[in-house]
């Protein structure tokens, strides 16, 4: 039992400065140290270490503690090494050490000094630590992180699994705290059976951080300039960029380098020396900005940082609450922006394509709720919390306005008939489907599953043909968080109808939907040659003047307009007001080629329009480009002069046709010439060369759409991409 002459504040004092705990730190502290089963759910920055970090100083012996990564580890054993007179208070045990290492831990353990060992949970399973450790006092052992344990959760490491078969081998009945920062109803049921501590009290934190502020960007062509503008905008602020891949996080970082922001990258890539070195320039404020994967971030204690970008979305709600929580850990402002495309979530699902079907499943059930919280339009908060098992006011919560969907809300409309349909199917398939099966049969259409099962024989079949899937997708997201239907995880995302559900259907009510956001179409159009960002801060009369100068030049050069730029080139120019040549290299679709042939009357236009209007260029929008991509343009630009068939090409650099094929647009739309005779030759013949070129000489647009609704099917996409390219190099470059 606890010494009720102990008193913890005085230790709390005394070890760590502080004069009271945080939230449930000392009903947690009080539980351990009376020597009983613990579980810890407390958000990032809720002060979870100190939970065992305390008792572990207070109690005789040496606490155990399993951590998964190295980085934290040091972090921490740095920490408390910080508040006592001992160096060996706190130790690390893993492979990394040497024998003479090894020994020093040994000794400062028998002798009593050590309080805390970190050990990875592989070398737990090491024979000699394992005797070792049965022949000491232990105080308890901590699992920090235990979502590692659970296949549901973020950041699952089968070496977890083992831990309970190994605690039993150090001794007897010794207390287990298990802690993590997220976990689901599911992953939390998970943990506690895996560590076999039914009988453990449970603690659970909110995981409302009404301090940050959540948001979610369409994500376009040009989210390298969204994400300058953003970083110049909280200039000499702390910032943690996301990427997905460790290729992103080097591009991104050079892109911002070259830009004037201070940023580094990070990642496993880099060896051990390299990312201690960028994780030290960020913590000690020598740079602003760290761009870096997964890997970055784990234990990584500095409460400033004040945004967290995701370039690319996550694979789960738990990465990106996990993730997000590093911002604002000091109660102060944290703005947590995220970049969205529907295109990049197809990736993620190819990726997991060659996985075992289990983990696949998993997989793909974590994804689609990260779906569901980018595009829907309800409150942000409210859906992650729902998601944690918490109820949130949307209205009268702390935090409530923090999001960009509570900010500038959607449009509502009535949607209870649309409910009634909806739980009525779920319910006259006998909740055996999941959210695309239910979908499906609502809308009069059936898959192998639902074959099976003879929907299509159902009265039920088809009575929501009036709306489209992603209607009903919302529609399905927003009766969850309701509460009407309930998402059977263990069965991989399978329908179930609640209690209120079953009440709805009897006594129907009033159901007010949030109009979805659409994200499911492509954000950037590829037919003129990509777009520019859709941004509406394009300057309207200077558009015109620009559109207006264009027809002029196009009329004197006897060229179609487009030819000597196109439309998002212009929008872009009335965006960022270029005055020189190097500033109009970096417009979007204008390479040095086509800026010096066809530049200057645009740049003295834009030049007067700007003195005369007295407007403050924002230079920030002028992104330069580290020329990354450089190589490639240059190879396919040295191989096309060679006559290389573009099959050949393509294939030397890992690229499909398709890609290609915008690899070389942009080169070509940039202002430089490719001759592509050769090939075109090849699949057109004389007569129908010219045809194409009559039209693109005559149109006044170079879309491909447009073109193939004017030859009414004739040509292939690709044979009018090939020729556009052959007739914008000859007369354009």
């Amino acid at each position: 039992m606890v010494n009720k002459d102990i008193d913890l504040k005085d230790s709390l004092k005394t070890y760590f400065g502080f004069s009271q705990f945080k939230g449930l730190q000392e009903e947690v502290i009080k539980t351990l140290l009376n020597h009983k089963n613990t579980f810890v759910i407390m958000p990032t920055g809720g002060g979870k270490s100190l939970c065992y970090q305390l008792p572990a100083l207070m109690e005789p012996g040496t606490a155990i503690v399993v951590s998964p990564l190295i980085a934290l580890m040091k972090n921490q054993v740095d920490a408390i090494r910080g508040v006592s007179e001992h160096e060996g208070v706190a130790h690390v045990l893993n492979s990394s050490l040497t024998k003479n290492e090894v020994r020093k831990v040994k000794d400062d353990i028998t002798s009593g000094i050590t309080k805390l060992l970190y050990v990875a949970p592989e070398s737990l399973t090491k024979a000699e630590y394992v005797e070792f450790l049965k022949g000491v006092q232990l105080s308890f052992v901590a699992i920090d992180e235990a979502h590692c344990i659970s296949e549901w959760g973020h950041d699952f490491r089968p070496e977890y699994r083992n831990l309970r078969s190994i605690i039993d081998r150090l001794g007897d009945d010794i207390p287990i705290i298990a802690l993590t920062a997220t976990a689901t109803p599911k992953v939390q049921e998970d943990i506690l059976k895996n560590l076999g501590i039914p009988d453990a009290r449970v603690f659970k934190a909110s995981f409302n951080r009404p301090n940050l502020f959540y948001e979610v960007r369409l994500k376009t062509k040009n989210v390298d300039a969204d994400i300058i503008r953003f970083v110049k905008k909280n200039v000499g602020k702390s910032g943690i960029i996301y990427c997905l891949s460790r290729k992103k996080v080097e591009e991104l970082s050079q892109v911002l380098q070259v830009n004037g922001i201070s940023a580094v990258p990070y990642h496993a890539g880099f060896d051990a020396k390299t990312r201690s070195k960028y994780q030290d320039m960020f913590l000690m404020e020598d740079v602003d900005v760290v761009v870096a994967t997964i890997a970055f971030g784990m234990g990584i204690d500095k409460p400033d940082v004040r945004y967290v970008i995701h370039h690319d979305i996550p694979k789960s709600i738990e990465s990106y609450y996990q993730e997000t929580g590093r911002a604002g850990r000091d109660g102060g402002e944290g703005h947590c922006l995220a970049f969205y495309s529907y295109k990049d979530v197809e990736k993620l699902e190819k990726f997991m394509a060659g996985k075992p079907v289990a983990e696949q499943e998993i997989g793909n059930a974590l994804l689609q709720e990260i779906v569901a919280y980018a595009e829907t339009s309800m409150s942000r908060r409210k859906f992650i919390l729902h998601y944690f098992g918490e109820a949130f006011d949307e209205v009268n919560g702390d935090g409530a306005d923090m999001d960009d969907n509570t900010r500038n809300p959607k449009e509502k409309e009535e949607a209870r008939e649309s409910v009634l349909k909806l739980l009525r199917v779920v319910d006259g398939t006998n909740e055996k489907f999941k959210a695309k099966e239910i979908v499906l049969t609502l809308m009069g259409m059936t898959n192998a599953l639902t074959a099976s099962h003879k929907t299509d024989d159902k009265p039920i079949y088809g009575i929501g043909k009036e709306h489209d899937k992603h209607y009903w997708m919302a529609l399905i997201r927003q009766v969850l968080v309701a509460g009407l239907l309930h998402k059977e995880i263990e069965q991989y995302g399978i329908l179930h109808l609640t209690e209120a559900g079953r009440n709805f259907l009897e006594a129907p009510t009033s159901f007010m939907m949030t109009k979805d956001h659409v994200y499911h179409e492509d954000a950037a159009d590829m037919s003129g040659g990509g777009s520019a960002p859709r941004d509406m801060a394009s300057d309207p009369v200077l558009l015109k003047l620009l559109k207006d100068l264009r027809k002029k030049e196009a009329h004197e050069l006897e060229v179609p307009p487009y030819v000597i730029f196109q439309d998002p080139s212009l929008s872009d120019m009335a965006l960022k007001y270029p005055i020189n040549l190097e500033e109009l290299t970096n417009v979007h679709g204008v390479g040095e080629g086509k800026a010096r042939k066809y530049g200057k009357p645009f740049l003295d236009l834009i030049r007067k329009y700007v003195d005369e209007n007295e407007i403050t260029r924002p230079e920030d929008l002028v992104v330069k480009s580290t020329g990354a991509n450089s190589g490639l343009k240059l190879y396919i630009i040295q191989n096309v002069d060679r006559k290389l068939p573009l099959d050949d090409i393509a294939a030397a650099k890992g690229l499909e046709i398709p890609d290609l094929v915008r690899e070389m647009e942009q080169i070509v739309f940039s202002g430089t010439k490719l001759d592509l005779g050769y090939y075109i030759d090849d699949i057109l013949d004389e007569d129908q060369q010219e045809e194409i070129h009559e039209y693109f000489l005559e149109s006044q647009t170079d879309d491909i759409e447009d073109a193939i609704k004017e030859f009414d099917g004739e040509y292939e996409d690709e044979e009018l991409r090939m020729y556009r390219l052959k007739f914008i190099s000859e007369v354009a470059n």
